[in-house]
């Protein structure tokens, strides 16, 4: 018997490594580092990161429970990206992570629990970790001079590298002669890492040794123009479990904030925002994929259920399947249009897809 699910998401291994595969032409010798936090962008952790085990030299994750939860998995380097809380620091250097460290307390502190290697972040503009600019050469050598301390890497964050493009190379200026400096007061094989997505397709920089690849890699681009060198890695589906004829009139979900304005057909789907479908959705002119036609979403999406005008949609059935993101014939509904019509980023939209949704991958 096939199996078959009631929310789903596919997930496109060979888009992946397409999407790979524009990364490592982008950034030449550089090492990948995959950022797979947030369960992979939404796309399931393992999954992705078992896709990517040929493509990447290092993965990227936000914490340590994301980082045991791929060691199981694989032997790459596994740097964590957000910072450690007091208790976890002993785990991490007995199991060999690269914590990002922000301060000389914080290298002070896995020094006593040591040998660790740490990737030291500066903050040129992010303002949320990091030495700031103006101390991180000093903090910096102090840091050297810890016996149990292996520098791996220094890395720092553009927080408008998709928005501001003078503002990112004059950051990308600065971090370098930070580097240089760095290099020539205190020699080492450390390394330097200050892209990601969004740096890779517009600044592309060949004077940093590792690349952090994360949104690019699930094929959306945080620049639009560069979309078309991507693959989209997710089709996100659901299916019909009801269809009802409602009357002029009816009321439909929470709130009773459409009315039927005539005779209509309903299709109720099996998702809603417990799966993670955006309730600011609701009534704000969105559509799904029924037979490769759209279908607005109409009334509140509620927690496990959501209602669809399919009046126009010959022969409609229960089990149909339905896209929430991804194509379907020569229509197309991306999570950018969904993120646009909730008032939020493309990056909460896919990150925001909850455990309940299975990944398939095909």
């Amino acid at each position: 018997m096939k199996e078959t699910y009631r929310c789903w998401a596919e997930i496109d291994r060979d888009a992946l490594r397409h999407n790979a595969k524009v990364v490592r032409q982008r950034i030449g010798s550089a090492d990948m580092l995959a950022v797979v936090k947030a369960n992979a962008y939404g796309h399931g952790l393992l999954g992705v990161a078992q896709t990517l085990a040929d493509d990447a030299q290092l993965f990227g994750v936000a914490n340590l429970e994301e980082a045991l939860a791929l060691r199981a998995s694989l032997p790459h380097p596994i740097v964590i990206l957000g910072p450690a809380t007091p208790e976890e620091r002993s785990i991490i250097a007995q199991r060999g992570f690269i914590p990002t460290i922000s301060s000389l307390e914080e290298a002070q502190a896995f020094d006593q629990l040591g040998p660790v290697a740490i990737n030291f972040k500066i903050d040129t503009g992010m303002g949320r970790m990091g030495v700031v600019e103006n101390e991180a050469r000093e903090v910096f050598k102090r840091v050297a001079e810890l016996s149990k301390i292996d520098i791996h890497s220094v890395s720092t964050h553009m927080p408008v590298s998709n928005e501001d493009a003078k503002f990112t190379r004059g950051q990308l200026v600065r971090f370098r002669r930070i580097i240089e400096r760095i290099r020539a007061e205190v020699p080492g094989s450390y390394r330097a890492h200050v892209l990601q997505s969004a740096g890779t397709l517009a600044f592309n920089p060949p004077t940093l040794d590792i690349v952090r690849a994360g949104i690019m890699l699930y094929g959306i681009s945080p620049l639009p123009e560069f979309q078309k060198l991507l693959k989209p890695v997710m089709t996100w589906k659901t299916r019909i479990v009801l269809v009802r004829d409602m009357p002029k009139g009816s009321s439909i979900s929470y709130g009773r904030t459409f009315i039927t304005p005539r005779k209509m057909r309903i299709a109720t789907l099996s998702a809603g925002y417990a799966d993670g479908y955006p309730w600011h959705l609701s009534n704000r002119d969105a559509a799904v994929l029924v037979r490769g036609h759209r279908c607005a979403l109409i009334g509140r999406v509620t927690m496990d259920l959501m209602m669809i005008d399919v009046s126009n949609i010959d022969n409609v059935q229960v089990g149909d399947e339905v896209v929430l993101i991804g194509r379907d014939g020569s229509e197309e509904i991306s999570a950018v249009e969904l993120a646009e019509k909730a008032g939020t980023i493309t990056w909460e939209i896919i990150t925001r897809i909850g455990a309940r949704v299975r990944r398939v991958y095909v």
